[in-house]
Formats: C-alpha cells, sequence, structure tokens
C-alpha cells in the first residue's frame, strides 16, 4: 500500500496520536484496502465495559462499530477530507464477553459526498456479534470541527 496521509492514515502510522475514544476502545488497525473501501479493526472490551451480568455493553459494542464504519470511509478519502456520521443503526446480535473483537467495515456506495457503510462486529470464536448500517457525509477537514 502507497504511503498515505491524513488524519485517519497519520494515527495509524504513528504520526499522530490515536484519538482518545479509539485509544479507549483499544482499536488496533489491522489491515484496509482503500479501493475496495474495506477495512478491518481489532478492539480490547475489557472488564471494565462490562454490565452486571458480565458482558460487553452494548454502548461499548455500538462505539466499536462506529470507529469502524468511519475509519472505512476515512481511509478512502483525500488529505484534506473528513467523515460526520449523519445516522448509525446497530442490531446485537448475542452477548459478548470481554476479550479481542475485530471489527470489519466496508463502503457499500459512495454518491457524491454522501456514503453508505455497514460493519459487522465478530467475538474470539469469528461469531458475528452485532452489525451496524451507517450514511456518512465526506467533508472538508476545515468543517471537520464544526461537524455533527
Amino acid at each position: 500500500m502507497s504511503e498515505r496521509t491524513g488524519p485517519f492514515w497519520d494515527a495509524v502510522a504513528g504520526r499522530a496520536p490515536m484519538p482518545r475514544a479509539a485509544a479507549t476502545l483499544g482499536l488496533e488497525f489491522v489491515d484496509a484496502d482503500p479501493e475496495e473501501g474495506t477495512i478491518e479493526l481489532a478492539f480490547n472490551a475489557t472488564e471494565a465495559f462490562t454490565n452486571p451480568m458480565g458482558n460487553v455493553l452494548g454502548a461499548f459494542l455500538a462505539a466499536m462499530l462506529y470507529d469502524t464504519v468511519g475509519p472505512a470511509l476515512l481511509a478512502t478519502v483525500r488529505p484534506d477530507q473528513f467523515q460526520s456520521t449523519l445516522e448509525l443503526k446497530v442490531t446485537f446480535l448475542r452477548p459478548v464477553r470481554p476479550g479481542r473483537l475485530v471489527g470489519k467495515g466496508r463502503v457499500l456506495r459512495r454518491d457524491g459526498d454522501l456514503a453508505f457503510l455497514e460493519a459487522s462486529l465478530l467475538d474470539g470464536e469469528d461469531l458475528t456479534v452485532a452489525t451496524a448500517s451507517a450514511t456518512a457525509r465526506v467533508i472538508s477537514l476545515e468543517d471537520a470541527a464544526t461537524a455533527v
């Protein structure tokens, strides 16, 4: 993969710090194919993310999916662009215990500055535990500070 730049790629390459939310989730870059619009990330769901039953709270799973669909699009944009998520729908399929989770995301379609995205979250047994679909808008990096 050629040397890419921009907020996402700079964090992946260690040229910029990982965003705090991503660091909290234990985000680890695994692979991306910008031409195909796909990405694979890993997350570390800790005991601190659990509910009283010992399962990872759905809000943390949603955050992991959010941090998968966004980077799927970010991996494809120019260095002077960013993305703003307009809508996110999450479906929880089964309880999740703490441990490593893998997020797989992809850009389904891009129409001008609108993008339609999807992601799945898999546990250590390679079972899909949650899925998400999202709509996002590609924006200028300059406008990112005031985006939703």
